[in-house]
């Protein structure tokens, strides 16, 4: 039962991680996620909070990670539709 509890909030928080489109939103989601399953993963050792704020830094630091890497994806890709378009070129007739 405790592990259904916990799971649903940490699968909800993944989609919404994917929504997010500035650094800050992104990192600042990762740290929630991080904080729920850390604090998660820490009430089974027996001390919360600890597993909360390890949980919260490497959340923060994953979803840093991770919105760099979508903007690097983000560029690649209009990189790659300027380098195919072609400039219009006019056909003269005479």
């Amino acid at each position: 039962m405790k592990i259904t509890t916990l799971t649903i909030p940490i699968t909800l928080s993944l989609f919404l991680m994917g929504c997010q489109t500035t650094t800050a939103n992104r990192t600042g989601t990762g740290a929630a996620m991080g904080a729920v399953g850390g604090a998660a993963i820490g009430s089974l050792s027996g001390d919360a909070g600890k597993g909360a704020l390890i949980g919260a830094g490497a959340g923060a630091l994953g979803g840093y990670l991770y919105d760099q890497q979508k903007k690097q994806e983000e560029q690649n890709y209009y990189y790659q539709q300027r380098q195919y378009q072609q400039p219009y070129q006019r056909q003269y007739r005479y």
